[in-house]
């Protein structure tokens, strides 16, 4: 691997955008290529952020040799065969999430970068906010004794029906699309995998809006809201026995400064982290794997957790019952 890494970028995703941006100002990181079937979109693509190569095929830009590593925001339904694809073509891959339809395809993905012995990651950026570090520190040192719930909430308005997001076929729907950093941070604070899950969704061809409660084994009970027809809104709450921790910017902390606060009885405290750039320290991340061939810091064993997680919601949706996880 050359001491730069050149990343190749698999269509023109708007979320694309901001993780190309990071690349850029990610030291021994550059993009190098994006591919597209839209050569027109992609070449304005490549114009408006300075990328020096254009593919009008995804296979053309994994098999040129001119990269190095590739971040994967395709539809939810291309991504178990375009990040399989990236992996057999000797190519480390940084798959958006949810990084697969199903844990089974999750599973089958992590077995090739097992094979291929690459790095694989899920791109939950939210989680390296220093922010979240802190948090959990509040919560081990006793800050608010100990925990017995956590709710979150990451809901919006969508009602453009032709977006991709309330697509049956590409495999969207609330849940996949933002309800499963609900289920990701649930796991992250309680340190542990569910037993059982309950949801119920309102659904139209997908899932525009759901609620689901998680339980854990020591108790501990996570409930979480997932929309595309509801009014903007997002937080963590983590409820403990002397207290209350608020997150109100859990997905989005901040680059400036985040904030959380502890309610203790009549108490309360501010908690305010210096800023970062979630993005550039996920890339970081990825490209220290590449270099050295170590884990990012969730292996692949944590992306295939949440879809195990998010299996079991769908089917207790389906089923109108709780169902248990695994």
């Amino acid at each position: 691997m050359s001491s730069v890494i050149r990343w190749g970028i698999l269509g023109t995703a708007h979320i694309g955008r901001s993780l190309l941006r990071a690349i850029g100002d990610a030291k021994g990181n550059c993009v190098q290529a994006v591919a597209s079937r839209e050569w027109t979109r992609a070449s304005e693509w490549a114009r408006e952020y300075g990328v020096p190569r254009v593919f009008g095929s995804y296979q053309e830009m994994l098999d040129s040799g001119e990269i190095d590593a590739v971040y994967n925001p395709l539809p939810n339904s291309m991504h178990a065969e375009w990040t399989i694809r990236a992996l057999d073509a000797g190519l480390p891959v940084l798959c958006e999430k949810p990084f697969t339809i199903s844990a089974k395809e999750a599973r089958e993905v992590a077995a090739v970068a097992a094979r291929t012995h690459l790095p694989l990651a899920e791109a939950f950026m939210y989680r390296y906010h220093p922010m979240y570090d802190r948090v959990l520190q509040s919560i081990t040192s006793g800050e608010i004794g100990q925990v017995m719930a956590i709710r979150s909430a990451f809901a919006f308005r969508l009602p453009d029906r032709t977006n991709i997001r309330w697509s049956k076929e590409l495999c969207g729907g609330s849940l996949m699309d933002v309800g499963c950093y609900c289920v990701n941070v649930s796991r992250l604070i309680a340190g542990t995998e569910p037993i059982r899950a309950a949801a119920i969704a309102r659904r139209e061809g997908v899932d525009g809006t759901m609620i689901g409660v998680l339980e854990f084994p020591n108790g501990l009970l996570s409930h979480f809201e997932c929309s595309f027809e509801q009014y903007d809104r997002s937080y963590v709450e983590i409820e403990g026995s002397e207290g209350i921790i608020t997150i109100p910017k859990p997905w989005f902390p901040g680059e400036d400064f985040a904030t959380y606060t502890i309610k203790r009885g009549e108490h309360e405290e501010t908690v305010r982290i210096p800023g970062a750039n979630t993005y550039l320290l996920e890339v970081e991340d990825f490209g220290n794997a590449c270099r050295t061939h170590a884990s990012t810091r969730w292996p692949i064993e944590d992306a295939i957790a949440n879809m195990t997680v998010i299996d079991s919601l769908y089917q207790s949706a389906e089923k109108g019952r709780c169902v248990e996880i695994g």
